[in-house]
């Protein structure tokens, strides 16, 4: 794209600035992080920041709110020049953020956890008084209402994510960052955060809105600034854009929006889960007797809130966790669940699996991407010569998923964190789907993906479906679910509490996922609208 498609220069002058960054540059060794960035946030208004993985946004608000230092450029703070050397000078500057992942000590109450760090004085009776008074008064003019001294574990995400809102007020922030504040909300708590957002900003408070989902960036902000690949490419005044065009901004091509999928035609039953009940490290029933078939050539979806038994029931299949009761049947053959599972045996036998968390459960970070592109399938006889690793065939091996997946930089040898979690992700994906499974089971397939990488991602399933594939996909985006499902689940408390076809409405998934079952999620249909 060259200068003239550029409009951050064509936008008009904003008279009250809230935040103005200056030509603020970083460097992480060879990587070119930020460059020569300008930003221009007014006062009172919601700001959105969008942009690939990878392309400088987290660096660029973690040097606002004093994570990293700049190597050049200014900050000024309502028209004048700040210098912010840690967190503490952002508060002090009144800015505050809200993380993606929450920062908050699980077994305090909330009103420990909105004090921590501000307890005002040695004495704490007198300042969990003053505390008190605060948080009340901040709930009712934010309408942020939570209980006080209810445990933080003990709070659904949702309300964890009010009370880091309300540890930012607390603090005096007048300018909130919000880090893909979507991520784990349901509809109905994304859509009760847009209003406390729009609250906020009626209240004079600013807002910087990081996030992928385009949508939301048209549904909640004022403005919204693109960058990609560490520079600023553009910024819109949301009512004169629309997400094509926010799309291809940050892509730098056309971006097709839309997952197309011709009919599927399942043919015979290649994973059976019959009465399956998992209980979690605490002892606690998280998947309840659910019993479902995939059939080849289909994608079975399983929409739920987070936390619902969705990740146990993948564990459970793909012989991570054990089952306490239930039969699992793979392409015909009865597979162990209960006590002892044998992940590697379910390779073996056509299973593969894309886990939900890729840190935790689908990569080794320190090791090179040649070394992940292999984990699992490592006594494979294409990647063994006599007793040892044949290293030419592994590194030849993950060229050639590098070039068919499109991961960058095109580097085997690269420690894979140092790879964008699009790149991570498409390095997990190609790993299981390059083994040609009977059954793929994915979790989360493009949890914190960018956009460009999100449209490979659910290409690349649609080609294994149509391939005669049998997938099973959780993910909490209904988008996605319907997108890319032929049968939809349901999971509510562990249990499957409904079935649905991929056009079913937003509103009717959105109700069954909150347990409510029935009249009321079949009224939700838009042909049950008159």
């Amino acid at each position: 794209m060259d200068k003239s498609t550029v409009e951050s220069a064509g936008t008009p002058a904003p008279r009250d600035l809230a935040i103005e960054l200056i030509g603020i540059d970083k460097r992480f060794g060879p990587v070119h992080a930020n460059k020569n960035i300008d930003l221009a946030v007014e006062r009172g208004t919601i700001h959105g920041i969008i942009g690939e993985n990878g392309a400088g946004k987290s660096t660029l608000m973690s040097i606002l709110y004093g994570f990293y230092h700049a190597d050049s450029g200014e900050i000024r703070v309502g028209g004048r020049p700040v210098h912010i050397a840690d967190s503490q000078a952002a508060i002090a500057a009144g800015i505050g953020m809200v993380h993606q992942h929450f920062m908050l000590v699980h077994n305090f109450t909330v009103l420990e956890n909105i004090m921590l760090g501000a307890e005002d004085g040695a004495i704490l009776n007198r300042g969990v008084a003053r505390a008190r008074a605060e948080l009340q008064r901040l709930e009712k003019e934010y309408a942020l209402e939570v209980d006080p001294d209810a445990v933080i574990e003990e709070l659904p995400v949702g309300l964890q994510q009010r009370v880091e809102i309300l540890k930012a007020l607390y603090r005096g922030a007048d300018i909130l960052i919000l880090d893909e504040p979507t991520g784990v909300l349901t509809p109905a708590e994304a859509d009760h955060l847009f209003r406390i957002l729009a609250q906020l900003k009626q209240q004079g408070k600013t807002v910087i809105f990081i996030t992928h989902k385009l949508r939301e960036i048209m549904a909640i902000t004022d403005t919204v600034s693109v960058m990609r690949r560490g520079e600023m490419v553009a910024t819109r005044r949301t009512a004169d854009t629309n997400v094509e065009e926010l799309a291809e901004l940050m892509v730098g091509r056309r971006v097709l929006l839309r997952v197309e999928k011709g009919r599927s035609h399942p043919g015979a039953v290649k994973l059976s889960v019959r009465g399956l009940s998992v209980r979690d490290s605490r002892g606690v029933k998280m998947v309840d007797n659910v019993s479902f078939e995939v059939r080849a050539g289909e994608i079975v979806g399983i929409a739920g809130v987070a936390g619902n038994g969705q990740s146990q029931l993948l564990e459970a299949i793909a012989g991570i966790r054990p089952a306490e009761s239930g039969e699992v049947f793979l392409d015909g053959r009865p597979v162990a669940v209960t006590g002892y599972a044998d992940p590697a045996l379910l390779r073996r036998l056509g299973l593969a699996h894309v886990p939900e968390d890729r840190h935790h459960m689908g990569l080794v970070l320190p090791f090179e991407e040649n070394e992940n592109a292999i984990l699992g399938y490592h006594g494979g006889s294409e990647y063994v010569s006599g007793p040892f690793l044949d290293i030419d065939a592994i590194r030849a091996d993950a060229r050639a998923k590098i070039d068919k997946y499109d991961i960058r930089p095109p580097d085997c040898r690269l420690r894979t964190a140092n790879f964008s979690g699009g790149n991570q992700q498409k390095i997990v994906l190609a790993r299981e789907m390059e083994r040609d499974p009977i059954v793929l089971i994915i979790g989360q397939p493009t949890r914190g993906v960018d956009v460009g990488a999100i449209e490979f991602i659910h290409r690349r399933i649609i080609e294994m479906r149509d391939a005669g594939k049998a997938i099973l996909l959780v993910s909490v985006e209904l988008d996605e679910i319907r997108s890319l499902s032929d049968r939809i689940l349901v999971m509510f408390a562990g249990r499957v509490v409904g079935e649905r076809g991929p056009e079913a409405s937003e509103g009717e998934l959105g109700l069954l996922m909150a347990g409510i079952e029935g009249e009321r999620a079949v009224a939700a249909r838009p042909e049950a609208v008159s």
